[in-house]
């Protein structure tokens, strides 16, 4: 991989005729080889201006483009964007044509042999989890609007692009084939590692989708633009606060598991054992809670001084049935839901086969939020004292 980006804007500006404010104004941004970053910003800030720029649907009034290090600028912009996979929200298909035509459209212009083109639409169907034999002779006014979307991105990717312009190719589609559409992306995009530059208006979206966001003001100026992580963590304004809106520091346990945590001891009792144990365990550790376990190591309750105190007896009948337990691969923000549904604060963490690893307190997720402010704070004050 080539230090330089795949692609870098210098100080790109659209001034439309009639206006005297610019639509862009002097933006400059890298776009590194096969990652996704996300244009996000409020309504009419030039998102999806900025899109068209980059692929010359509209022309730049000043500044350059450079894909791969070539300025293009300059270039034919129709031999420009046959090297640039394009999806939109509305996807665009052609409805006098069949899914595989359409997705055949670009290598048809570059004059690839039918063999190939066949193959190659084939092979994209099949890898946006549509059936050639039963897709390829279909029409568009044929499929839902979730098969529809997955054919938009097969067509853009009809000629193997290096890069991709996606503008909110999922706003259209309900949410729940919508967050399916998003996760299939994001496996593709794992295998595939195309650049990618996606703009949504929707900051959930953008942190799930993007390795980097760009938040944008007015005529596209970038506001902060960095990972999510660091953004959540660190918004560097309050024009970036109020975009993100509330709840932004738990959004940042979302990039955090129970893996990377050293879990906390915690006192157990196992089925079979005295109350009296337990109360003697339970004193010994200081705490409101003791888990009992069953043979294999498996968390069946929560119990209180209050349940052990009523002597001898079923101790699996008492206390609190354990409902809330996560595996190492769990986020954060998974396991703080879990832990809100029981009173006693904590989550209980298993492995694959249920034996019971330790617990989560929420006063871990309490100094995993402090070091992610922490970490980009110190991140953000190391760029402002970096020589310019």
């Amino acid at each position: 991989m080539s230090d330089r980006p795949m692609i870098h804007l210098d100080r790109v500006t659209k001034v439309y005729p009639g206006s005297t404010v610019p639509a862009v104004e002097e933006l400059t941004m890298d776009i590194a080889e096969g990652e996704i970053l996300v244009l996000v910003g409020p309504s009419g800030c030039g998102k999806s201006t900025t899109l068209r720029l980059i692929n010359r649907m509209i022309e730049p009034s000043g500044g350059h483009i450079y894909f791969d290090g070539e300025d293009v600028t300059d270039v034919n912009p129709d031999i420009l964007r046959r090297r640039i996979g394009y999806v939109i929200q509305q996807i665009g298909l052609f409805p006098h044509q069949t899914i595989g035509e359409n997705i055949a459209t670009v290598p048809k212009m570059l004059g690839w042999d039918k063999k190939r083109i066949s193959s190659r639409v084939d092979e994209l169907l099949d890898t946006v989890g549509l059936d050639p034999s039963q897709y390829r002779d279909r029409y568009p006014k044929e499929l839902s609007g979730g098969q529809a979307q997955r054919v938009g991105v097969a067509r853009a990717l009809g000629a193997d692009p290096a890069v991709m312009l996606m503008d909110e190719p999922f706003g259209a589609i309900d949410p729940i084939t919508r967050d399916r559409l998003q996760n299939e992306f994001l496996r593709l995009q794992g295998e595939l590692k195309k650049t990618i530059v996606f703009v949504t208006h929707d900051i959930d979206e953008a942190i799930k989708m993007g390795d980097r966001i760009a938040i944008l003001g007015e005529r596209s100026v970038i506001r902060q633009i960095d990972t999510p992580e660091r953004i959540l963590a660190y918004p560097v304004d309050e024009f970036v606060d109020d975009f993100i809106g509330s709840g932004s520091t738990l959004k940042g346990l979302n990039f955090e598991r129970v893996s990377d945590l050293d879990l906390t001891p915690y006192p157990t009792m196992r089925v079979g054992e005295s109350p009296q144990t337990g109360l003697r365990t339970l004193d010994e550790a200081r705490r409101e809670w003791i888990l009992l376990l069953d043979q294999q190591e498996r968390p069946l309750r929560w119990l209180r001084h209050t349940d052990l105190e009523r002597g001898d007896g079923d101790l699996s009948e008492r206390g609190q049935h354990i409902t809330n337990q996560v595996e190492p691969n769990a986020t954060l923000h998974d396991t703080l839901e879990e832990m809100l549904r029981t009173s006693s604060g904590t989550c209980a963490v298993v492995d694959n086969r249920g034996h019971f690893r330790g617990v989560v307190e929420i006063n871990d997720l309490t100094e995993v939020i402090r070091r992610l402010r922490s970490e980009a704070k110190q991140h953000y004050d190391s760029l402002e004292g970096a020589p310019a």
